[in-house]
């Protein structure tokens, strides 16, 4: 996808997720309950009116481009899918969104050819906001949510580095929901003593600006959990690989992620 293709994206969306940023501010300081889906996990009604606010941004925007987005699936409505498919998470961090804390996020990733192209990420709590504006650039911002930018010129874009990982000092990014045996076994491994736990792709965001080095996540995930941070990643030079050390691909069945690993930089393996 060509740099001025990406902008554009970028551009279209931006009032978009500032919409849904707004929807799910205002439900956190109303205050909001939860019911379970089919798999246990909580849904709000904050997820569903911002995914309904993405997916008709996505309709006006790219309306060839088909949509795999986190409730819709949940529903049993799931499209066909080509080279090219976006994929939307409305409200990354349910968990966290209903203890009242910012670890939440706005997610929307185009995928082309199995690989993320584009990705946004919003935290719109914490007002960081992450995009990739060319095949190799990815940006960062502070933006509020009450804020009306016309374009991203007025947002102040920050062009943003992943880290090169220190071997002898490397700091790890842990899922605060999902500390697992394994993911203990891969921090033991590296030797890493520097860890801070994280909810919701925002660990994405943080590893491309170069606030950590690494983020192993064992457990299962879907992949509209980290397309989006995974494009920014890439884009500013980190890399996302399953634990036996293949690139994360993206349209496979269910959606479904196995085991990762998201580098900051090239990836590290373990001495012999």
């Amino acid at each position: 996808m060509q740099a001025q293709e990406l902008r554009v994206l970028a551009e279209g969306l931006l009032p978009v997720v500032l919409a849904a940023a707004r929807v799910q501010m205002a439900h956190l300081a109303a205050g909001v309950a939860a019911i379970k889906k089919a798999d246990g996990s909580p849904v709000t009604i904050a997820d569903r009116e911002s995914e309904a606010i993405i997916l008709a941004g996505l309709e006006r925007i790219s309306p060839d481009i088909p949509v795999v987005s986190e409730e819709a699936a949940a529903a049993g409505q799931t499209p066909s899918i080509g080279r090219r498919f976006f994929l939307v998470d409305p409200l990354d961090g349910t968990k966290p969104y209903l203890r009242r804390e910012p670890y939440f996020t706005i997610n929307v990733a185009l995928i082309e050819d199995r690989v993320p192209v584009f990705g946004l990420v919003y935290a719109p709590a914490l007002e960081d906001f992450y995009v990739t504006t060319g095949p190799d650039e990815a940006t960062e911002a502070r933006l509020a949510p009450s804020s009306a930018p016309r374009s991203l010129a007025d947002c102040r874009l920050k062009t943003v580095h992943a880290r090169t990982p220190d071997r002898d000092r490397l700091a790890a990014l842990i899922s605060s929901e999902h500390m697992d045996r394994a993911t203990q076994r891969f921090v033991e491994s590296y030797g890493i003593t520097e860890k801070k736990a994280v909810s919701s792709s925002l660990k994405f965001g943080l590893l491309a600006r170069g606030d950590a080095d690494v983020y192993p996540r064992a457990g299962p995930t879907s992949e509209w959990d980290t397309a989006a941070g995974h494009a920014v990643l890439a884009a500013a030079g980190g890399c996302v690989e399953t634990l036996d050390g293949a690139p994360l691909l993206y349209g496979k069945p269910g959606f479904r992620n196995p085991g990762f690993v998201a580098w900051g930089g090239r990836p590290l393996r373990l001495r012999a």
